[in-house]
């Protein structure tokens, strides 16, 4: 029995070194229900437009979908033991559900250029759909946080140095636009991918009669690829895709960080929950964000997968080339390391519990990311910018000189320093609660701004 779709040409064998380097099945064999599923469309194809037999077409058909249960089902019909890929898999499959020259005419007016164009595409669009899914969740898990914790106060950095009071909510808000926004680049991109382009075969299409329509309706694709040529040659699709998985990566990393840092003791603003942390081989103490690690370490390999598959295209003619035989590898690995961040991350952020005695604690002892506050409220009193902005860094070196806090300033000290503050007004103005309740400007950090943030996506994301 022959493993392979070509071959009466040659006079010579491949070598076992050639076979090995060349095949794909190892990876492409992800693709096994999506090339299936192609060739059942297309056997019907063939039998509706009399290109076979309707006796074969519905052979073909029935013994595809013999092997798609066996495939559903979680069994593997055979091994992959000197199969070149996943293509050769499927008709080998085939073989033993009908006769060999049955079997032989479901490749009829297709090549495996137009057929891992179609498995590949067919696969992006469920992939995309299920990182859209989870983003969904994640979403969903930030905003039960959000709504949990709505009046917890914490620090907003700058360079990494505590510059304001917010609500924590305010931040879990920002994650929640953050991934709207990647979810909808993500389907943008795989919007691409939404096109039919079995029917280019080669690269000039096929002097047979056949309905790419009629396969692109069946298979639930938007439209019909519209050049032979692009359809397979062209890669732009996953490139989109692995830009997008690499933002959304970067931006989950982000937020692995945060959550990294405000977990660590010296803040300890945030529990993570013990199923989500790891221990160490030498160390009986340690307790590790290590999933979080790994989640911020994952944008490292989105972005090398994104690099690797614009490093593949580059250059390359038109049209197809074996070169793409290697887009795969970074395409499965990107979609699969992202759903599992997404994953991995809603777990944190479902079982995430704030130390609000700490916080509490921590906004009472650095009072000095109130200075904001207290430069406003000069200037609502009619002082300039400028000035106001003077006055309260005076007030903030006459604090770091004495090494005391802003509340530690008696009136006495006060009248030397500014002649528009007392002790009354700076009690106010370095209360927490009251800080974040002055703040009026739209999508601040305001309790009826975030509450209008909550109640926003608590609707969008319903």
């Amino acid at each position: 029995m022959s493993k392979k779709l070509y071959g009466t040409v040659f006079a010579k064998k491949n070598t076992k070194e050639v076979e090995d380097f060349v095949a794909s099945i190892d990876i492409d064999y992800k693709l096994l229900k999506y090339d299936i599923l192609g060739s059942i469309v297309h056997a019907k194809m063939l039998g509706k437009k009399k290109i076979i037999s309707k006796k074969d077409s519905q052979g073909l058909v029935k013994g595809l979908k013999n092997i798609l249960k066996k495939v559903e089902s979680g069994k593997t019909p055979m091994t992959f033991d000197g199969v070149e890929d996943v293509h050769t898999y499927v008709n080998l499959l085939l073989e033993k559900e009908v006769s060999g020259k049955v079997a032989d005419k479901l490749h009829t007016a297709r090549s495996r250029n137009d057929q891992v164009a179609l498995d590949t595409r067919m696969y992006c669009l469920d992939a995309a759909e299920e990182v859209a899914l989870k983003i969904i969740d994640l979403q969903k898990a930030i905003l039960k946080q959000a709504e949990k914790n709505i009046s917890v106060i914490i620090p907003v950095y700058t360079h990494l140095q505590p510059a304001q009071a917010i609500l924590a909510s305010h931040l879990f808000c920002a994650y929640i636009e953050m991934l709207q926004k990647d979810k909808v680049r993500m389907m943008h991109a795989v919007s691409s991918a939404d096109e039919m382009p079995l029917g280019a075969c080669a690269a000039r299409g096929t002097t047979l009669n056949i309905d790419r329509s009629f396969v692109a309706k069946e298979l639930g694709f938007l439209k019909v690829s519209s050049n032979s040529i692009e359809s397979v040659s062209s890669r732009d699709y996953i490139l989109e895709i692995l830009s997008a998985v690499n933002i959304l990566a970067v931006n989950l990393s982000r937020i692995a960080e945060d959550l990294i840092i405000y977990s660590t003791y010296e803040f300890s603003f945030i529990e993570i929950d013990e199923a989500y942390l790891t221990g160490s081989s030498m160390m009986p103490n340690k307790r590790n964000a290590d999933t979080l690690e790994l989640v911020r370490g994952f944008a490292s390999k989105a972005l090398g997968a994104l690099t690797q598959v614009s490093g593949l295209l580059k250059g390359l003619p038109h049209a197809y080339n074996r070169d793409m035989q290697f887009d795969k590898e970074a395409l499965f690995a990107s979609l699969e390391g992202i759903i599992a961040s997404l994953q991995i991350t809603e777990g944190v952020f479902k079982s995430l519990k704030f130390n609000k005695k700490k916080l509490e604690i921590y906004l009472a002892e650095n009072d000095f990311i109130f200075a904001t506050d207290l430069a406003e409220y000069l200037i609502k009193k009619g002082v300039s910018y400028r000035e106001a902005h003077d006055v309260t860094g005076k007030l903030i070196r006459f604090c770091l000189d004495k090494k005391i806090m802003i509340k530690d300033i008696t009136n006495i000290q006060l009248k030397k320093i500014c002649k528009y503050f007392n002790k009354a007004v700076l009690d106010k103005l370095t209360d927490a609660s009251h800080s974040v309740k002055a703040v009026k400007s739209e999508g601040g950090t305001s309790p009826v701004s975030v509450g209008k943030q909550i109640v926003h996506w608590r609707k969008a994301l319903k």
